[in-house]
């Protein structure tokens, strides 16, 4: 209770961006590609995700009632960065707070538009509500710290006979200020929303970032893969766990292998040719309609 007050006058200071419906390009926060922010997992993570690599810091933390934020749930922050850059590009005014309906972010997003999806969103809008962020990143000093919540406030909009028709949320200032940073935002594949698993979606956002479309790909210590994930499993698991993504092949665009030097593990990826990555697109939208099955 002892923040109303600071609520009202933020929602009062600021002006309603409407989402506009339609066929718009997934864009992602490239920091939110990069590093661990999110849990992994389906099932509910309260444990905290506390990581330090060099002078970058993040700690994540949730609450019991909800849980941590999932990758799953940052689907909707992809959404947000769409929208608001979609509407700068076309020279609309963009604003933190934003107004929209479940079934847009649902059909954005590639979701069912059922009840169940419904609950689901709002469950994702209660996690990522309540899940607390500290970060160096993008901090003039880096010693401090910036705390914010994925959505600052969210509420279900409804008419005079109390039908809900719509919901309103305020985003936080780190991601919109990142969002409307040209450099910091990048197109992904719309077959990405098909992935079911969280190391895979971890992982093609990561990819994404690093690799890009460089003809000669990129590579990582799988060791050093395991840190920036924030997973709570060993490395041993981990590194099954990839090493079985690798036999998949499911992320859309780029093609996989794991390399051994001097006894390590290196998980390099590179871009397909364009008709190789339409052959991996059949595969990615099949498997997705077999488990829906």
């Amino acid at each position: 209770m002892r923040n109303t007050s600071l609520r009202i006058g933020e929602r009062a200071q600021l002006d309603l961006f409407r989402s506009v419906p339609g066929d718009i390009a997934p864009r992602d926060a490239q920091d939110l590609m990069t590093w661990p922010f999110f849990s992994l997992a389906k099932s509910r993570r309260i444990a905290p995700i506390d990581f330090r690599m060099g002078e970058t810091w993040i700690s994540v933390e949730a609450v019991p009632e909800h849980g941590m934020a999932t990758i799953w749930d940052a689907d909707v922050l992809i959404w947000a960065a769409s929208q608001l850059i979609q509407a700068r590009d076309a020279g609309r005014p963009t604003s933190r707070l934003m107004a929209t309906t479940p079934h847009e972010i649902l059909a954005f997003t590639e979701r069912g538009t059922g009840k169940a999806s419904y609950d689901r969103l709002k469950a994702a809008l209660d996690r990522l509500q309540s899940t607390t962020v500290a970060t160096s990143i993008r901090q003039q000093h880096q010693r401090r710290r910036h705390r914010f919540s994925w959505i600052n406030e969210w509420r279900e909009l409804a008419d005079h006979n109390g039908r809900a028709f719509g919901i309103e949320l305020i985003l936080p200032d780190w991601f919109y200020a990142g969002v409307l940073d040209r450099a910091l935002v990048l197109t992904i594949d719309r077959a990405y929303f098909a992935l079911t698993g969280g190391l895979e979606r971890w992982l093609y956002r990561l990819v994404r970032k690093h690799g890009g479309r460089q003809s000669g790909g990129w590579s990582f210590d799988v060791e050093h893969l395991h840190l920036k994930s924030g997973v709570l499993s060993p490395y041993r698991r981990f590194a099954f766990e990839l090493r079985g993504i690798v036999q998949r092949q499911p992320l859309p665009g780029y093609a996989l292998s794991i390399e051994h030097q001097l006894g390590r593990e290196r998980l390099i990826f590179a871009p397909l040719p364009a008709d190789s990555f339409d052959r991996a697109m059949r595969r990615v939208r099949l498997a997705s309609v077999d488990n829906r099955r």
